[in-house]
């Protein structure tokens, strides 16, 4: 890890940097219940994760020192469950907003649910998962991965943009970004009247795409995504209807 991340200890209520681990989410999980010990926005990092866990239970795994997993605990919750569900589209906001400050002229958006995209291309994932009384969310950004360990055609990393991307800076900008917004979303309890959905809205590049959505059950939908609905959830034009999207894999067919 580059330097001992002084910006990044400044902001997080607590900081630990694991120098490997099989899954930083699981790990901080463990921890959870010790609240005075590891207060809201506490994170743990490691730049070696072997055993990651993406959305529908798949794997992540990247090579020693090619990309910087990032789990973060927040207790300061909204009380309306349907507010709650907006954290990870949360947590993208962020991370595009802590991607984009590194990466001036690049197109930096959130692909809806948890993806944060570079030019159209995935250079981190995101991962939120309930407790007790908590939410952890888990992210993992590609920074020197080369493009020969690019998992998919369509990722990318900060070392393929030809970018040495400065860690420290990049994990303080998304906690600090991260804790004004899920503040904002506790405190308003609403993601429309905290600002939340036109901000998500705003950075949004699944809308206005024709996209392939695999449902749960096998179900394929095709249409046009039109909007985020309260809830959060993406609205797609298929057959003369609006669809209602709350889970789903989702895939950008074409623009509009």
């Amino acid at each position: 890890m580059s330097g001992d991340l002084p910006r990044s200890h400044g902001v997080a209520a607590r900081l630990e940097v694991l120098p490997r681990t099989g899954s930083t989410n699981a790990d901080l999980r463990e921890r959870a219940d010790d609240v005075e010990g590891w207060p809201h926005l506490s994170a743990l990092i490691t730049r070696n994760q072997t055993a990651g866990r993406g959305r529908l239970d798949r794997t992540w795994v990247a090579p020693d020192g090619a990309a910087l997993a990032i789990s973060v605990l927040l207790r300061t919750l909204p009380d309306d469950p349907a507010a709650r569900g907006w954290i990870p589209l949360a947590a993208g906001l962020a991370m595009t907003e802590a991607v984009a400050a590194q990466l001036p002229g690049r197109d930096v958006a959130v692909k809806w649910p948890n993806d944060v995209l570079v030019d159209g291309r995935k250079i981190c994932g995101i991962l939120a998962e309930a407790t007790t009384d908590a939410v952890i969310v888990g992210s993992g950004v590609n920074t020197a991965m080369t493009a020969e360990q690019l998992p998919v055609p369509t990722a990318t990393s900060f070392a393929v943009l030809g970018v040495e991307v400065d860690e420290d800076r990049l994990l303080a900008d998304y906690l600090r970004a991260l804790s004004s917004t899920v503040a904002a979303l506790a405190a308003a309890d609403d993601a429309v009247a905290s600002g939340l959905h036109a901000a998500v809205t705003a950075r949004c590049a699944t809308l206005g795409l024709v996209v392939r959505v695999s449902l749960p059950g096998g179900v394929l939908l095709e249409g046009r995504a039109t909007a985020l609905d309260p809830q959060g959830r993406l609205l797609v034009s298929a057959d003369g209807s609006a669809h209602a999207v709350s889970a789903g894999d989702v895939v950008h067919v074409r623009p509009a």
